[in-house]
């Protein structure tokens, strides 16, 4: 919904699409009692989803991760909570006290005793017909199907399963978009929300992801101070640079020939690689952040770059001679940055969830749906979408608002 111009309202970012899956909620994939959706929780968002079109609506509301959702016998009502300050509540006379467990049950206790009086609410049998199926989430984040006569599991939905740290769409390609998390890399089809591609590498953590622009390379940057490359295609490994960050590679970015890759480290220094067909050179060592890099982009003629940090300071730097052109300070912790498109200006961010009008700095729209700090987001060429990841593990696609 776009915002009206020039009375101060703010719209609300459609959620179009999600990716991801809540698997540590006790009981938190349902299945309605229509046998036609299915609904579980992601983030503060209850997702119900159409088992046959697999068409997406959303219930908002919640400020935190949603811990437990319910769904009423008839189908009516959906009754969902969220994660709160840990409490149980006494009676009047002090002497019994009620909890709630995972099995939805409610226990009735007595504070002398020690013993269960009561507990409820009464729940009836039930029976399963042969063609009926049923639903099983994972604490991995994995929801399979299976038949009653057969049960013979069909693995039906997968996302990752720890915090999403960014988020790429190739150059010119709306339709696919890569992210990272811990173990893997994953490619995905936008239009269906399906998982074309997965490269794992056991026990480590991707940090940042980049296509080079001729759509040949995935690059990567990883915690053990690795950047790996591989063949979009087929997820096979092209090359590793070894020891290329003491303290982990926390950003990346290739210049547009294809010929550089420009890196970040934990260490805060930012390092120039050439690459050629066979081999991977350090060419400069740039030293003047003193926390994290969290952020590299190169301008479009590969003369310039921008670098943000956990410090504090993003710096501009000449990519032909490898000194700092400028350094800006801020009382903050800088997560990404970008160049707008006529490149005389750079734009900073952190981990809020707002869409700003650029001219008149303004909030125009909002997205309400992560849990957790969202570490990255990104506009498909296209301008149909919006790609939010976050450390709630979710990847939430948005309509792009129109101007109108």
């Amino acid at each position: 919904m776009a915002a009206a111009k020039g009375d101060g309202a703010v719209g609300e970012l459609e959620l179009q699409a999600a990716i991801g899956f809540n698997g540590h909620v006790p009981c938190g994939l349902i299945c309605h009692p229509d046998r036609e959706h299915i609904l579980y929780p992601l983030g503060c968002t209850v997702v119900i989803q159409h088992l046959d079109t697999k068409k997406q609506s959303f219930l908002h509301g919640h400020a935190d991760n949603v811990s437990c959702v319910v769904v009423s016998r008839d189908g009516m009502y959906v009754a969902s909570g969220q994660v709160t300050c840990i409490g149980f509540k006494m009676t009047d006379d002090d002497d019994d006290f009620y909890l709630g467990t995972t099995s939805g049950d409610v226990l009735k206790v007595n504070t002398s005793s020690k013993v269960v009086t009561a507990c409820g609410p009464q729940k009836k049998k039930f029976s399963m017909r042969s063609d009926d199926l049923f639903f099983i989430g994972t604490n991995k984040c994995q929801m399979y199907c299976s038949a009653y006569a057969t049960f013979k599991e069909e693995l039906v939905a997968v996302c990752h399963t720890e915090a999403v740290n960014d988020i790429v769409f190739p150059e010119g390609h709306s339709d696919l978009f890569v992210t990272c998390s811990t173990n893997d890399i994953r490619v995905w089809y936008t239009p269906e929300r399906l998982e074309r591609l997965r490269v794992t590498v056991p026990n480590v953590t991707c940090h940042a992801v980049e296509v080079t622009r001729d759509g040949m390379v995935i690059i990567s940057a990883w915690n053990d101070g690795k950047i790996r490359a591989f063949v979009p295609a087929t997820g096979e490994p092209m090359y590793e640079i070894n020891n290329a960050h003491n303290l982990g590679v926390t950003a990346i970015a290739a210049t547009s020939d294809c010929k550089q890759i420009i890196s970040g480290g934990g260490d805060g220094q930012v390092r120039i690689w050439n690459i050629g067909e066979k081999t991977q050179k350090l060419r400069e060592v740039l030293k003047e952040h003193r926390g994290a890099v969290s952020c590299i982009k190169i301008n479009k003629n590969d003369k310039e770059g921008v670098t943000a940090s956990l410090d504090g300071t993003c710096v501009i730097w000449d990519l032909v001679r490898y000194v700092r052109k400028q350094m800006i300070l801020d009382n903050t912790l800088f997560k990404c940055v970008c160049y707008h498109p006529g490149e005389y200006q750079i734009i900073t961010s952190g981990t809020d969830r707002k869409l700003w009008d650029y001219k008149e700095g303004t909030v125009t729209h909002v997205g309400v749906g992560h849990s957790g700090n969202i570490t990255r987001l990104k506009i498909c060429p296209a301008n149909k979408y919006i790609v939010s990841v976050s450390a709630d593990g979710a990847v939430l696609i948005w309509k792009y608002p129109s101007s109108g």
